[in-house]
């Protein structure tokens, strides 16, 4: 039988996730060696190593891939059962951890921002990244719920519809085409796009427009952020692909102008989503229960 203490897997999940001592001990307001020795504890009881070091970097080994697996699991256990004792001592308090994709932080601070006005003693965690993090993140479960494109099918989770999502084509003003009123869409094939990488939802709705319509897309970047793509864009480097809510200001100061494509704008959603039987907490049930609220409303900002 193995004999560890909660506080032991506490200290090695936060150790496996950073793969970093120091990180893990800042979070957990320990010193170091007192994380290491945690650590020794551990594997000794466990009978195997857990981390192996090459250089400056330590891995898991794969003892310590099949108990980092378990640990998140119970780690995410604990916070739903405080959540839980939490509620029924009515301290009207809560702690939501929400994953957004990279698209959708334009406007998520400002709904956060009205969120929390609302329930002052609930603690947000926001993780932002692309859309593949974003759904390794759900099938991990560590995350309560999650804004992005549309869930692919098959996952076990569920996902609803609360905002539009218009994806349109942009350029920099003096562009060629940003003096047409109307483009056809196979004027597009002549021209370099700047592109999110693949994974991004963004990059997997654009290549299906041009597939559908039998264009091969000249892409001649691909950059990791939406602020990347419009300062290209800006540069006069290329046209690009954005959600209309990820280039409100740029359009405001005529830095960009969307122009007029057959077929555009394609008519997305955001949608928030949890895993299917996942136990929400108040506060994600009051969060997602908001976000439906806002669903006939424009995002704030």
């Amino acid at each position: 039988m193995l004999h560890f203490t909660l506080r032991q897997l506490q200290v090695f999940e936060k150790v496996a996730s950073h793969l970093n001592y120091s990180r893990a001990a800042e979070e957990l307001y320990l010193s170091q060696p007192a994380v290491s020795m945690q650590i020794k504890q551990l594997e000794v009881h466990i009978g195997l190593p857990l981390f192996e070091q090459m250089g400056k970097k330590i891995f898991l080994t794969d003892a310590g891939r099949e108990l980092f697996h378990y640990a998140r699991n119970i780690a995410q256990q604990m916070t739903e059962m405080e959540a839980a004792f939490d509620e029924m001592k009515g301290l009207g308090r809560g702690k939501l951890t929400l994953s957004v994709v990279n698209s959708a932080n334009y406007f998520t601070p400002q709904l956060l921002a009205a969120f929390c006005k609302l329930h002052q003693h609930i603690s947000v965690n926001l993780q932002v990244a692309n859309r593949d993090a974003v759904l390794q993140q759900l099938a991990d479960n560590s995350t309560d719920l999650a804004i992005m494109g549309k869930p692919p099918e098959g996952l076990d989770m569920r996902a609803v519809s609360f905002l539009d999502n218009p994806l349109v084509v942009i350029a920099n003003p003096a562009h060629a085409l940003a003096s047409l009123q109307f483009i056809k869409f196979n004027q597009l094939a002549n021209e370099n796009f700047l592109s999110r990488e693949k994974g991004s939802g963004t990059r997997s709705a654009m290549e299906r427009i041009f597939t559908q319509h039998g264009v091969q897309p000249r892409i001649s970047m691909e950059m990791a952020t939406n602020e990347a793509i419009k300062q290209a864009v800006q540069a006069g480097m290329g046209l690009g692909i954005l959600s209309l809510h990820s280039i409100e200001l740029e359009l405001e100061t005529h830095r960009l102008v969307v122009l007029n494509v057959e077929h555009f704008p394609l008519l997305r959603h955001w949608y928030v989503a949890h895993r299917r039987n996942k136990r929400l907490s108040s506060a994600a049930i009051a969060f997602k229960e908001f976000l439906l609220a806002q669903a006939s409303s424009p995002p704030p900002g």
